[in-house]
């Protein structure tokens, strides 16, 4: 699906059980780059409830060793797909 968004924080939520193989994890968007360090609330969140994967294809990304979360600034297009637990995010950035 389609997103209208300036950059992205891919973040990892607690599983429910130890048992649990999977995890769950969201994708924040937001109108603005840095979020992280804006303290801004994001625009849209989008939760998954269990994930295998998490692919960024073709995207400059930075992993925040502070939070780690993963960001994505600078995006003009924004396309996120969840296909059998594995989230795929392609895009493009200025």
């Amino acid at each position: 699906m389609k997103y209208n968004a300036k950059s992205l924080i891919i973040g990892r939520k607690k599983r429910k059980s130890e048992d649990d193989e999977l995890s769950p994890c969201f994708i924040a968007l937001f109108t603005i780059n840095n979020p992280h360090k804006s303290g801004q609330v994001p625009d849209k969140i989008i939760d998954f409830d269990a994930v295998e994967t998490v692919k960024i294809i073709g995207l400059n990304s930075e992993f925040e060793l502070t939070g780690s979360d993963i960001v994505i600034d600078n995006l003009i297009e924004l396309d996120i797909s969840e296909t059998k637990n594995i989230i795929s995010i392609k895009g493009k950035q200025k």
